[in-house]
Order: structure tokens, then C-alpha cells, then sequence
């Protein structure tokens, strides 16, 4: 049978969430409830109530989460009740050509739990990034729930679900970090201070931290950054090479999400280095004005980093293992935590920069 439980809902562009009644239909074949504990306060979110991803309202916000396998539906046999699991928008098909050339963090068709949520008088809810975890328990394909180590917090695992690990991909995956790497990252919020602390964990000499506000520059210290460069008081590009020899950095992360950024990240690199983009632009967003000869000229690589091409199976217990090792810090992710009735609050303390990550805790 049917659930009913709260969630946090967009159901308009711009508009405040609200908490409503939702409606979780038992799981069908091949999908899994989950209980959810905590799911944190994710950029991607507010993009979905402002309409900049997509106009499907309402949205069943949340997607960032972790928590129990509830229940499974027929053919599951990757989880099973009591399971302590991550959540992830990327469950990979196993038969397109990614997948098939065994590159599955590349899937061309990732896939979702086929039945909707809905509210209370049936109107079919859009879940965000296929999971919507602003909720007491939700609906997901068995692929989007990731067994991990139980003895992990849910409120530090479930921000694997995507900020932490896009960052921490980023800079492992796309980028390829390895020691004695330089490494600057523009933008030191939650995606960047991840890849700080990958690049710190892969042994990089040095790792420098752009952004324009000092608070999140404190942040990116604490993450392993050795040198910070406020970009509000000074060239960004001039710093980064000053920096690394007068070279540029082997690899620079943009981590915001905004074409002026991605130039600067572009001129700040050494010759032959790598550029890696996981900020979420806006779809009416271009790519800098950039000469091609200075594309042709300075070689290297210019990469996008789509959930820092991971693969939740593989990196989620991983990344799980690290954290309870005392080698990756998931848990200085969480500013603070909160209820689903103040969802709308901390997207204006993101908003503001006052937080690194809200985590509403269920």
C-alpha cells in the first residue's frame, strides 16, 4: 500500500517551498523505498524552484541523501530491507555504449524508479534529479541506492549524493590529480572544498583556493588548500601563476559555474594543462570569448565533469572508508543541521554564503 509522508515542495518558479503531504506508492520491479535521514541542501535544488533546469512543476525537492532500505520491489537483489544506503542520480543501465566499452561512469541512459510520488490529491510530482529526499521516505530505481558502511554519520555520507562527490571527482577523475601536482580551484564552496581535500589526499604540492569571499577562503584552508587568493582584491590569474613559478597550475578546477570563472581557470594553467569544469551553468550561460589560437596554443585539455564521472558502486564504500579512517573529512561538510520546514531559510543562507552545507535531518 500507498504511504504518506511529508516533503518539501517547489510548486511554482521562484515561489518558497512548502512542506506538503506525499504520497510514496509501494516499490514496483526493479525500485526500493527509502527512509530518509538526512539529505543536504544542495545548489542543484534551488536551481529546480527557479526554474533554471526545467519547468515540470511541482518538484519534490532533495537529492543529496542517505539513509534505510525501507522496502524493495521484485528483482532487487542489490539491497535489501535495513540496508544503509547513499543516494545517487546516476544509475547506470549496464547496456549502452558506455557502458558496454566498460566506461559506465560515462552512461548515456542512467535511469529512475518508473511509478511518480504524488501530492495528496494526486497531482504527479517531479522528483529532483529523479530522487526527491526533502521527504520522510521516497521512491527511488534500486541502482540509485548504494549499500555503505552503517557506522557512518547520514548526515556527513549523504553529501556524497552529489556536491562532495562531484568535487572530489573532479579533481581524482576528470582531472587526475596525482602528487606533486599544483592545483588551484575557483570557487570554494561545498563542489570545491571537495576537490581541495582530493587534491590534498592525492598528494599535491600545492593547492591554491580562488574565490571572493574570505569566509570561504578560510573554508578551502581548512580543507587542505596551502595558499588562498581573494579575487576580489587581486588578479585571480596573476596570483595562481605567481604562485606556481610563474607557470600556472597543472590543473585548475572551476568549481562555480560561470563563464568568467572558466576564463580565468583557462589562463591560469600551465602549458599543457588541464581544465576541468564541474560548476552547474545556467542554460542561457555562453562559453567565453576565448581566441582559438589561445585554445590551439597552450594545449593541454579542457574537460566538463558530469558528477565527476563517478561511479556510486565503486566510490560511494570507498569514499565511506576514507571518512572512517579519519582521511577524508565528510563530516566539516556540515555547517548545520536543520528540519523540512526550514528548507527555504538555508537556501537563502546559500544564497548569502553563510553556509557550507544545511543538512535536514529526519
Amino acid at each position: 500500500m500507498s504511504e504518506q509522508v511529508r516533503g518539501v515542495v517547489a510548486k511554482s518558479v521562484h515561489e518558497p517551498v512548502v512542506v506538503e503531504t506525499v504520497v510514496v506508492p509501494d516499490p514496483g520491479p526493479g525500485e526500493v523505498t527509502v527512509t530518509v535521514q538526512a539529505c543536504g541542501v544542495c545548489h542543484t535544488d534551488l536551481h529546480y524552484r527557479e526554474g533554471g533546469i526545467g519547468d515540470d512543476f511541482p518538484y519534490l525537492l532533495g537529492h543529496e541523501a542517505a539513509g534505510t532500505v525501507d522496502a524493495v520491489g521484485p528483482g532487487v537483489t542489490s539491497v535489501a530491507p535495513g540496508d544503509f544506503v547513499v543516494l545517487n542520480w546516476r544509475a547506470v543501465c549496464g547496456e549502452c555504449r558506455a557502458c558496454r566499452r566498460g566506461r559506465p561512469w560515462y552512461c548515456f541512459s542512467t535511469y529512475n524508479a518508473q511509478q511518480k510520488m504524488t501530492l495528496a490529491d494526486g497531482t504527479v510530482l517531479s522528483p529532483a534529479l529523479g530522487i526527491g529526499a526533502f521527504a520522510d521516505k521516497t521512491l527511488v530505481a534500486a541502482g540509485q541506492a548504494t549499500r555503505v558502511d552503517a557506522r557512518a554519520d547520514a548526515t556527513a555520507a549523504g553529501l556524497l549524493g552529489c556536491g562532495v562527490m562531484a568535487g572530489f571527482g573532479a579533481a581524482t577523475y576528470t582531472g587526475g590529480v596525482t602528487r606533486n601536482d599544483t592545483v588551484a580551484v575557483f570557487g570554494c564552496g561545498g563542489v570545491g572544498d571537495a576537490a581541495i581535500a582530493a587534491a590534498r589526499l592525492a598528494g599535491a604540492r600545492t593547492i591554491i583556493g580562488v574565490d571572493l569571499d574570505a569566509r570561504k577562503l578560510e573554508w578551502a584552508r581548512g580543507f587542505g588548500a596551502t595558499h588562498t587568493v581573494d579575487a576580489s582584491r587581486e588578479d585571480a590569474v596573476e596570483a595562481v601563476r605567481a604562485l606556481t613559478d610563474g607557470n600556472g597550475a597543472d590543473l585548475c578546477i572551476e568549481a562555480v559555474g560561470r563563464p568568467e570563472v572558466l576564463e580565468q581557470a583557462f589562463y591560469a594553467r600551465d602549458l599543457a594543462g588541464t581544465v576541468v569544469q564541474v560548476g552547474v551553468p545556467t542554460p542561457d550561460m555562453p562559453l567565453p570569448d576565448i581566441p582559438m589560437i589561445d585554445f590551439f596554443g597552450r594545449g593541454g585539455a579542457l574537460k566538463p565533469s558530469w558528477y565527476g564521472d563517478c561511479l556510486p558502486s565503486r566510490d560511494f564504500p570507498t569514499l565511506i572508508d576514507l571518512y572512517l579512517q579519519g582521511r577524508f573529512p565528510l563530516d566539516k561538510f556540515v555547517s548545520e543541521t536543520i528540519g523540512l520546514d526550514e528548507v527555504e531559510a538555508a537556501f537563502h543562507k546559500m544564497e548569502r554564503g553563510e553556509v557550507l552545507r544545511s543538512v535536514v535531518v529526519l
